[in-house]
């Protein structure tokens, strides 16, 4: 009887880990878990810390775009970030005359491909710190790489911390910024 209740023990514990290893591969963001296996969007409408960023991909009407195949590697500004613009811009940027803007905005933040952080400091390393990537809005946005940790920077000199990285999509990737950039 012990050496079955120990087997048991043994099978439940790996297995525990086994679920444990899966959840930790992919970072939870704004308290709730990204799973894999759901779009950008059925993540990120979960996460506490983007609903300014969900209700923004709504305004512009790019929910379909961002459920797609993909892939995207998508630079998320959290609400912290969108905060930080001045009073008024959130507001104004959501109302349906301002829709081409706000879709400008957001798809300089959405860069074709699948971009892990470490494929992401490689490029910037090997351009000597700093590459561009073209963005989905058709203009560029620099990747850094200072020390270990990465960057993003708009041509308006807006530089975002990425601060949650290679959160794994079905259709692509996340990092979570801490600012919102502007093409």
């Amino acid at each position: 009887m012990q050496g079955t209740s120990l087997k048991a023990f043994a099978a439940a514990s790996v297995l525990a880990i086994g679920f444990a290893g899966t959840a930790l591969a992919n970072p939870r963001v704004g308290g709730a878990p990204m799973f894999e296996n759901k779009t950008i969007v059925e993540n990120a409408v979960n996460s506490k810390d983007h609903t300014t960023l969900v209700a923004a991909v709504k305004a512009a009407g790019l929910v379909d775009t961002l459920s797609g195949p993909g892939p995207f590697t998508v630079f998320a500004p959290t609400n912290a970030a969108f905060a930080k613009l001045p009073a008024g811009t959130v507001e104004t940027l959501v109302k349906p005359e301002n829709k081409a803007t706000l879709t400008k905005i957001l798809t300089y933040h959405v860069v074709p491909g699948d971009y892990s952080s470490a494929q992401l400091m490689a490029l910037a390393k090997k351009a000597g710190g700093q590459a561009e990537l073209k963005t989905a809005e058709g203009s560029s946005l620099a990747v850094i790489a200072k020390g270990n940790r990465l960057y993003v920077a708009d041509n308006k000199g807006n530089t975002a911390r990425i601060t949650i990285a290679n959160v794994k999509q079905s259709n692509g990737v996340i990092h979570v910024i801490d600012k919102v950039e502007m093409p």
